[in-house]
C-alpha cells in the first residue's frame, strides 16, 4: 500500500506543469520611471503565426495589468524570443528485493522511469530602454510544451508563461 501510495505522489509531482523562470535586470536603474511601453519593431518570437499572436496578446494583457500603457514614443519596448528543446530526463523510482539468510543474500533491483523526453518551450522576455537602447529587463522561462494541444490549451500556457514571466517586475531589491 506504502508503494502505490509513493507511485501516487511520484506521478503527481512529475505532471505537475508550472513554468520556471530567471530572472536579471540591470541594478542602477529606477524602474519607476517606465510607464509607456511598445513592441520591439522587429519582434520576432520564433514561434508560429498564431502562437505569435497569443504570445503578444497574453504579454500585453498582463504588461497592462502591471500600469504600462502604450504609446508612439514609449519608454520601453517589449522584445521576446523563444526555443524549443527536448529535456531528457533520467529520473526513475527504483525498486528493490532482497533476501538474506545465514550466510549469504540476494538482491534484485530495477528503475522505473517517471516520464519520458519532454519537450520544453523557452521563452525570453526583455524590456529595452529605448532611449539608451539598452537591456533592463529580463525573465527567462521554460515551461513544458505539447505540440498537439489545442487552441485554448495553447492560450492558457501562454499566458501562465507571461504571468510567470512578469511575476519578476518590477524587480524588488
Amino acid at each position: 500500500m506504502k508503494f502505490i501510495k509513493l507511485l501516487f505522489v511520484c506521478a503527481f509531482v512529475s505532471s505537475c506543469n508550472t513554468p520556471k523562470a530567471v530572472y536579471d535586470y540591470d541594478d542602477t536603474v529606477s524602474f519607476n520611471n517606465y510607464k509607456t511601453y511598445q513592441l520591439f519593431p522587429d519582434f520576432q518570437s520564433g514561434l508560429s503565426q498564431l502562437d505569435e499572436s497569443r504570445l503578444i496578446n497574453s504579454l500585453k494583457n498582463k504588461i497592462e495589468e502591471k500600469g504600462f500603457s502604450t504609446s508612439e514614443e514609449p519608454g520601453i519596448y517589449v522584445n521576446a524570443y523563444s526555443r524549443e528543446f527536448i529535456d531528457r530526463n533520467r529520473s526513475s523510482i527504483g525498486v528493490g528485493i532482497g533476501g538474506g539468510g545465514r550466510s549469504g543474500g540476494v538482491g534484485v533491483s530495477g528503475g522505473i522511469p517517471i516520464e519520458n523526453n519532454t519537450m520544453i518551450l523557452e521563452v525570453t522576455v526583455d524590456f529595452i530602454d529605448v532611449t539608451e537602447d539598452s537591456l533592463i529587463w529580463q525573465a527567462v522561462v521554460e515551461s513544458k510544451y505539447n505540440a498537439n494541444a489545442s487552441p485554448e490549451q495553447r492560450r492558457a500556457m501562454f499566458d501562465k508563461i507571461v504571468d510567470k514571466a512578469l511575476e519578476g517586475y518590477p524587480p524588488k531589491d
